[in-house]
């Protein structure tokens, strides 16, 4: 199967170029003035083509929770807003802390087959944060471990959890709420947190993946670790680099100006890693009754675009990197850049046409940013060298 992308603005962490695109067999095959019979061939008229949007931080509540969301939708969801790959969270219902839950999950994302689904596993039993799973009997495709949702508050079964998943060459991704401070301050449980794995990464050579970093003091604790090489990524989310000094609850909670100008120059110098959505369906009666959370897949790159581009002159380039690049190399796929031989995901934008957030994929619409206008209409998404999304066409639910 031959698919050639005429007269596209190609950009991802390192280009910025008018050029066509081959895709051969699900690959990029070659980059340049092309001429060569195929399948299909479709003119982009000079929008810009990126490398498909990977959310290193999802929920799609399979199973059990699928009158917030499923496979079908949540990947829906994703693609249109311009996503070819999510790493799905484990605390679902059942929790995903066992392998036969683990391939439910990945068997029934390949019979949808829409975007590529990646989950992540428990490390504890239930979630109970009190006994470890046995982790050299986890599925060897799993990239990370999460307690998601919750820090493990217990610092001697983090150690022995860090320890655990080092041994078998994984990773953890992190929730960093220390729960005996929680109630006191947001703030305190999350940076407390954040300080500790830092310090037991570096100790134990465990990689960490620290989620939805808020603060100034957990981001100034993630780059010092960094500077000393301890194996840590970390992401942000759409949210919390847009929104300030808001009571719509979501964990960790909405901070201030300060902590987004602080979050703006951790992106700059390189100490943020990636944009993650943490992409958390709910009912309207849950979120009535105070469920943290908010859907963000289809209004990602909008609010990347206006925050860090329009606001803060930070190129598409760098966009690129924290929402394909920076995830593919942290999941450790050949993803993430547009260059002959690597996955054929990608997304194309009308950065000209201007959206008004309203209707969604997903079954939720828990978002604080309806009705808003951003600029950057995805407009079609390609998912392993197949066209997976199309603006207004039957797989649009909006």
């Amino acid at each position: 199967m031959k698919l050639l992308l005429k007269n596209c603005h190609i950009i991802d962490r390192d280009k910025d170029l008018f050029a066509d695109i081959l895709i051969e067999n699900g690959k990029i095959k070659a980059i340049g003035e092309i001429f060569e019979e195929c399948d299909e061939i479709i003119d982009i008229n000079n929008k810009i083509v990126m490398p498909g949007f990977i959310d290193l931080h999802t929920h799609f509540r399979y199973p059990g929770q699928e009158n917030k969301e499923d496979l079908h939708t949540g990947s829906l969801s994703a693609l249109a807003g311009g996503y070819t790959s999510c790493n799905l969270m484990g605390n679902t219902k059942p929790v995903v802390d066992n392998n036969e839950i683990y391939n439910q999950i990945i068997d029934k994302s390949k019979e949808i087959d829409l975007i590529n689904i990646y989950q992540c596993m428990a490390t504890t039993k239930d979630l109970k944060s009190i006994e470890m799973i046995n982790f050299e009997k986890a599925d060897n495709n799993i990239k990370f471990f999460s307690e998601d949702g919750k820090g493990i508050t217990d610092s001697l079964l983090a150690f022995n959890i860090f320890t655990e998943i080092e041994k078998i060459n994984k990773g953890i991704m992190v929730h960093a709420e220390d729960h005996n401070l929680t109630k006191i301050s947001t703030r305190y449980a999350e940076d407390l947190e954040t300080i500790r794995d830092c310090y037991l990464s570096l100790k134990t050579g465990c990689r960490v993946h620290f989620c939805h970093v808020s603060t100034i003091d957990s981001l100034e604790a993630i780059k010092f670790y960094k500077e000393k090489n301890a194996p840590i990524t970390c992401e942000v989310t759409p949210h919390h680099i847009y929104m300030k000094d808001s009571d719509f609850r979501v964990n960790p909670s909405i901070r201030t100006q300060e902590d987004i100008d602080c979050i703006i120059k951790m992106i700059k110098n390189n100490t943020v890693d990636a944009i993650a959505t943490d992409h958390a369906p709910h009912t309207k009666d849950d979120k009535d009754k105070g469920a943290c959370g908010m859907i963000g897949l289809e209004t990602a790159f909008n609010i990347a675009y206006k925050v860090l581009h329009e606001e803060n002159d930070i190129s598409l380039n760098k966009i690129s990197e924290l929402m394909s690049y920076n995830p593919a190399k942290i999941l450790g796929e050949n993803k993430g850049v547009i260059n002959p031989t690597y996955d054929a995901d990608l997304v194309i934008i009308d950065i000209n046409k201007e959206i008004k957030v309203g209707k969604f994929n997903s079954k939720s619409n828990n978002c604080p940013f309806i009705g808003e206008k951003f600029r950057g209409s995805i407009e079609m998404t390609i998912v392993n060298g197949k066209v997976k999304f199309e603006k207004g066409a039957k797989n649009d639910n909006r």
